[in-house]
């Protein structure tokens, strides 16, 4: 094996890819060699994701997706196997925060499914779409989901995006199981403190940032780029006898 992290001639569908975390996922696993496809629901953040990453000389698809519409996941889908030809690694990122501005005493239901609508049943579209493409092609692959912290460390005000991000390492490591038979690995990825725009708000406030920085033992915040590395790694056979895992990232937060 020359090279196991080449990923040329493989496809990776990155949602939430125009931006952030997914955007550094893309960009690496663009840079290493696959072709890339990003659902995302902004067209301008689609479109600047694009010129970006078509410098790399890949291949770039960028489809405006809402993944909580189980028929424009379905659609989505079909287009990107349509233009791309395939799907080999399937990274189910897209998401939205809890906001955490009230208690859960005063949560309500619509709330609630707000939260849920995007972060889990957004990810359960997306990996059924693309276990049924993969399991059809009989050629394996990879489900990797983004989930959180928050899914094995306290969330006060945050339960309902704490329990999406739970599910979401409980479903990958029951896909890892169902879909090792077809050469299907499955994995979630908990990132820490990242700097993202569902961060911003958080990290620009001094008291926020003065009390969490100094907790972070690498003192700095995440950014996107740190999870190329990882997503590299997932698609590529480097990582062919590894599954159901559940990565930390967090530059040792949960440690300290």
């Amino acid at each position: 094996m020359a090279n196991p992290f080449d990923l040329t001639g493989r496809v990776a569908l990155v949602t939430g890819g125009n931006s952030g975390i997914g955007l550094g996922m893309a960009r690496a696993l663009a840079e290493a060699g696959a072709d890339v496809a990003i659902w995302g629901t902004s067209e301008a953040k689609n479109a600047t994701a694009r010129a970006e990453l078509e410098r790399t000389g890949r291949r770039i698809l960028t489809l405006a997706c809402d993944v909580g519409d189980e028929h424009a996941v379905t659609a989505a889908f079909d287009q990107t196997v349509a233009r791309l030809g395939r799907v080999d690694g399937c990274f189910a990122n897209a998401g939205v925060s809890g906001r955490g501005q009230h208690s859960f005493l005063d949560m309500t239901a619509q709330e609630w499914h707000r939260v849920l609508r995007v972060n889990l049943d957004g990810a359960f579209h997306t990996f059924r779409a693309a276990a049924k493409h993969m399991v059809h092609r009989g050629e394996g692959g990879v489900l990797v989901g983004t989930a959180s912290l928050a899914a094995i460390e306290a969330a006060p005000r945050s339960e309902h995006y704490a329990a999406t991000k739970g599910g979401m390492i409980s479903m990958t490591r029951a896909l890892a199981v169902e879909f090792a038979r077809h050469r299907i690995r499955a994995h979630s990825i908990l990132p820490g403190w990242i700097e993202t725009n569902m961060t911003a708000n958080a990290i620009a406030n001094p008291k926020f940032h003065d009390n969490v920085l100094p907790r972070v033992p690498m003192r700095r915040w995440g950014t996107g780029s740190d999870f190329g590395g990882i997503a590299v790694y997932l698609m590529s056979d480097a990582s062919a006898y590894h599954t159901g895992d559940t990565f930390v990232i967090d530059g040792g937060y949960s440690l300290f």
